[in-house]
C-alpha cells in the first residue's frame, strides 16, 4: 500500500466508521474491505456505490457466502467491467440503492 493510505480497524458503528474515513480521505476514494459480514452490513446500509469482487478458481466449502445475508430487495448490481486473467477475474460493480431514488 501506498504510504498515504489510511486503514481503520474499528469496532464502531459503520456509519461512524464510514463518515471519520471520509474526511480523512477528503477528495480520494474510501475502500471497504472484509469478509462477507462486513460487505454485508454496507451493502444493507445503502453506503455503497461499487462494488469490486475479486474471484480466483479454488472452491473454498466453508464460511459466509458474500451475498447470503443481503436484503436484495434494497439495491441492484450493475455490472461496469470484467478483467478476466488466468488465475483470477476482476468484477466491477455500480450499485444501484433503490432508498436514494
Amino acid at each position: 500500500m501506498p504510504d498515504d493510505d489510511l486503514n481503520y480497524l474499528v469496532p464502531h458503528n459503520i456509519r461512524t466508521v464510514l463518515e471519520k474515513a471520509k474526511k480523512d480521505a477528503g477528495n480520494k476514494d474510501v475502500r471497504i474491505s472484509g469478509g462477507a459480514s462486513v460487505i454485508q452490513q454496507y451493502l444493507n446500509a445503502g453506503l455503497v456505490d461499487e462494488l469490486t469482487l475479486h474471484t480466483a478458481p479454488i472452491i473454498l466449502g466453508k464460511g459466509v457466502g458474500l451475498f447470503e445475508k443481503i436484503e436484495r430487495e434494497k439495491f441492484s448490481l450493475e455490472v461496469t467491467n470484467v478483467v478476466n486473467s488466468p488465475s483470477v477475474t476482476h468484477l466491477f460493480y455500480k450499485v444501484i440503492n433503490y432508498n436514494k431514488k
